[in-house]
């Protein structure tokens, strides 16, 4: 086996571990979402006690309002919507393999 010789620089370590995230995170969903098909049958179980962790599936509602469905039906120009935007500048990384 022949060993590469290479220079890991802040760019490769970033990259290497949000690889390890993403296979990591990948297998926490993959054993939430068997958790969450247990909890919602009839009479399922929804707590899930470990050695060391306990999990517990548990609802919750969620309410969303569609402002640009209501600025439509309420007739409110386009001007007065720009008006009341905010622009923010956000910084983040990317990073893909070479």
């Amino acid at each position: 086996m022949k060993l590469i010789d290479i220079n890991v620089t802040a760019a490769d370590e970033l990259g290497l571990l949000l690889a390890e995230i993403a296979d990591l995170e990948k297998r926490a969903d993959a054993i939430k979402a068997s958790m969450k098909d247990k909890a919602t049958v009839q009479g399922g179980e929804s707590v899930f006690d470990g050695a060391m962790f306990c999990a517990k599936v548990v609802e919750a509602n969620r309410k969303v309002t569609d402002w640009k469905a209501i600025a439509k039906a309420c007739n409110i120009p386009a001007d007065i919507i720009e008006a009341n935007t905010s622009v923010t500048a956000v910084f983040s990384v990317k990073v893909t393999s070479k």
